[in-house]
C-alpha cells in the first residue's frame, strides 16, 4: 500500500508523547460513552446556550434552563469537560472549541446522526461480520441480505439519516462535476445506482437536452419516481431496473456518458470487476465511463482519511459485509482488468471527491 502527503508523514511514524497516547488509549476505550454524551449535549441543547451565553453559564443556570435534573446537567458536563467539548473558568462553563465544531460544523453533525441512527445498534455485531463476511449489524433493521434492498423499509429516522449522509457528500460534488461531465457532447447518460435521482435532477437542469436513464434496484426507481414527480426535467429521466449483482445481466446501450457516483464502494472487489467489465463491453469508443469516489488516499486533509477509513466499517456490519472506501491503487487496478484506460483525473472535487474518467483500451 503506497500513501502520498499528507498521510505518507503522518502515518509513518508516532506523532504522540507517551502521555497523549495513553490519554488516546482511553479516548478510544471510553468511546461508546463519548460519542453518547456529545450526542444528549447537543440534543439537550446545552450545547446551543453556551454558544449564545460567551459570558458562560453556571451549573444552576443551565440546569434552570434545560429543565434537566441537577444531577443529569452535572454528569454530562463533567464528562464533556474531561471530554474538551466545554470550559470551565470561575464556576462558569463555556463552549470550547472542540464543542463549537461539533455543534456547528455541518459535516460532523451529518456523521453523528448517521452513526447514531444507521451504525450504533449494528456495530456491537462487527466481529461477526468480520469473520463471516456479512452485514450482520443489519440485524438490528430487518433481514435483508443488503442494506440497499431495505433502504425503503428502514426506519423514518434512520432513513433520513442515511440519505442525509449520502446527499451530503455527493450534493457538495455535483457543481463541478456537470461541467466535467458536460464538457463534451453528452445527449444519453446512464446513471447506475441513480437512487433517488438527485444526480438525474441535476443533469437535465444542467442541460436542456440530455435525456437520463436510471439504473437501479426496481423498489429504488420507484422512490426515485416518487421524488421526481412534477419537477422540470423529469420528463426526461428514465428508469431501467435491474439487479446489478447479477452478473449474466447487461448494461442497455449505447450511451455518450456512464455515471458512477458514489457506487462502486457499495461492492467486493470481485462485484466492482464484473460491474465495469458489464459497462465496458456496453461502451463504444466515443463513451467515456466516469467513477466518483472519495479515495481515502487522496485526501488533502488527513482528518477527511480518518473519517473515511471508518465509514469503511459501515459497509462491513451493516451494508453489505465486504466493500469500503477504497484505496485509488485497488480501484485503479479493478479498472485495468476491466479493459478499461484512464483518461483523466479531477482530485479535490466537492469535500474531497475524485472523478475518474475512462475510455475503452
Amino acid at each position: 500500500m503506497k500513501l502520498s502527503s499528507p498521510q505518507k508523514e503522518i502515518y509513518a511514524k508516532d506523532r504522540l508523547s507517551a502521555s497523549r497516547a495513553q490519554r488516546l488509549a482511553e479516548e478510544i476505550a471510553a468511546g461508546p460513552v463519548v460519542f453518547q454524551v456529545s450526542r444528549l449535549m447537543i440534543k439537550f441543547g446545552i450545547l446551543d446556550m453556551l454558544r449564545d451565553h460567551r459570558e458562560g453559564l453556571t451549573l444552576e443556570e443551565i440546569v434552570e434552563k434545560t429543565r434537566l435534573s441537577r444531577y443529569a446537567v452535572q454528569v454530562l458536563l463533567e464528562s464533556s469537560l474531561t471530554i474538551g467539548t466545554v470550559l470551565l473558568k470561575e464556576e462558569r462553563f463555556f463552549l470550547s472549541k472542540v464543542g463549537w465544531f461539533l455543534l456547528t460544523n455541518p459535516m460532523t453533525r451529518i456523521n453523528m446522526d448517521f452513526n447514531h441512527d444507521v451504525n450504533y445498534l449494528g456495530m456491537f455485531r462487527l466481529e461477526e461480520s468480520l469473520l463471516n463476511g456479512k452485514p450482520e449489524g443489519l440485524k438490528v433493521f430487518g433481514t435483508w441480505d443488503t442494506i440497499y434492498e431495505g433502504l425503503s423499509s428502514l426506519p423514518e429516522q434512520v432513513q433520513k439519516s442515511w440519505f442525509g449522509f449520502d446527499h451530503f457528500y455527493s450534493d457538495n460534488s455535483f457543481p463541478e462535476a456537470l461541467k466535467i461531465v458536460f464538457n463534451r457532447p453528452t445527449p444519453t447518460l446512464l446513471d447506475v445506482g441513480g437512487n433517488t435521482g438527485r444526480w438525474a435532477l441535476q443533469c437535465v437542469a444542467y442541460s436542456p437536452d440530455v435525456q437520463v436513464t436510471i439504473m437501479d434496484l426496481p423498489q429504488q426507481l420507484e422512490l426515485m419516481r416518487q421524488q421526481t414527480r412534477e419537477i422540470p426535467g423529469a420528463d426526461r429521466i428514465h428508469g431501467h431496473g435491474v439487479n446489478l449483482l447479477d452478473p449474466e445481466v447487461p448494461f442497455p446501450a449505447p450511451f455518450s456518458a456512464i455515471w458512477m457516483s458514489q457506487f462502486l464502494d457499495c461492492f467486493s472487489e470481485e462485484e466492482v470487476l464484473s460491474i465495469l467489465s458489464r459497462a465496458a463491453r456496453s461502451m463504444t469508443p466515443e463513451t467515456r465511463l466516469y467513477i466518483m469516489e472519495t479515495f481515502w488516499d487522496r485526501q488533502h486533509f488527513e482528518t477527511a482519511s480518518y473519517c473515511l477509513a471508518q465509514i469503511s466499517l459501515y459497509f462491513t456490519a451493516m451494508a453489505n459485509g465486504n466493500s469500503k472506501m477504497y484505496h485509488s491503487e485497488d480501484m485503479f487496478r479493478l479498472i485495468d482488468q476491466a479493459g478499461l484506460i484512464i483518461e483523466t483525473i479531477h482530485d479535490g472535487v466537492g469535500l474531497g471527491h475524485s472523478i475518474v474518467t475512462c475510455k475503452l483500451k
